[in-house]
Formats: C-alpha cells, sequence, structure tokens
C-alpha cells in the first residue's frame, strides 16, 4: 500500500521560500512518477511538478524557475523547494504518486502540469497547506 504524508508547509510572505517534504512508501521507485498536485480554494486540482524515476523532473510553466522538485530515495522522501513564492501559490499542496510505462506517462504529466488534469488514477496524501500573503 503506498503511504504518503506531507509536511513543511506555512505562511510566508510573497518572495520568500519553503520547502516540502513527503515521506513515501510502498512502492517501487522504478515503476512510478513523484509529484505535487495543489488545490487552492474554490479552484480547480492543478498539477505543479513531477519526477521521473531516472530524475528526469516536468514543471507547470507557472512554477518554472521558481520551484524545484526532487528525492532522496535512501531516506524516501520527496521535496518541493519553493523560491519566490507569490499570492497565486496560496494551495493545499498533495504529494502524488502515479505509476507509469515508457509509453503511457499521461499520469505523470498531469501530475507535473503538463497535460490538462482528468480523471487522477494516482495515489495522494492528505496535503500541506501554503500561504502566500502579499
Amino acid at each position: 500500500q503506498v503511504f504518503l504524508a506531507e509536511s513543511g508547509g506555512g505562511s510566508v510572505q510573497a518572495g520568500g521560500s519553503l520547502r516540502l517534504s513527503c515521506a513515501t512508501s510502498g512502492y517501487t521507485y522504478s515503476s512510478y512518477c513523484m509529484g505535487w498536485i495543489r488545490q487552492g480554494a474554490g479552484k480547480e486540482r492543478e498539477g505543479v511538478a513531477a519526477i521521473f524515476s531516472d530524475g528526469t523532473a516536468l514543471y507547470d510553466d507557472s512554477v518554472k524557475g521558481r520551484f524545484t522538485i526532487s528525492q532522496d530515495k535512501a531516506k524516501n522522501t520527496l521535496y518541493l523547494q519553493m523560491n519566490a513564492l507569490k499570492p497565486e501559490d496560496t494551495a493545499m499542496y498533495h504529494c502524488a504518486a502515479v505509476s507509469y510505462t515508457t509509453s503511457q506517462t499521461m499520469g505523470c504529466r498531469m501530475v507535473a502540469g503538463v497535460a490538462p488534469m482528468g480523471v487522477f488514477n494516482g495515489h495522494s496524501g492528505q496535503g500541506t497547506q501554503v500561504t502566500v500573503s502579499s
């Protein structure tokens, strides 16, 4: 069973930084991509960033150059370093795990925000709140 537990959220002023962490277990790295999905109050869920088992990272255009996704496989932990935060980044951030093959990466691209967020068939955690004030 896939287990995902996020931490690291909080309240910051615009321009500030936060690092989110996600403790993970119950899956095989080579078969899953990991990432972050967010949902603001009254907004649609949207993909933010995803990282494949080979280390390839994809990002939504709105966070490129500001956010960095990484993973420490030895610690079974996924990270999202968020810099230059903006009020529009305010949302609940959920860690996500999606199985994929070389011929089927749609779920991962949805998590990364580079494909429309349709039906999500992966796993996600309870989330951690990020609030950015102007």
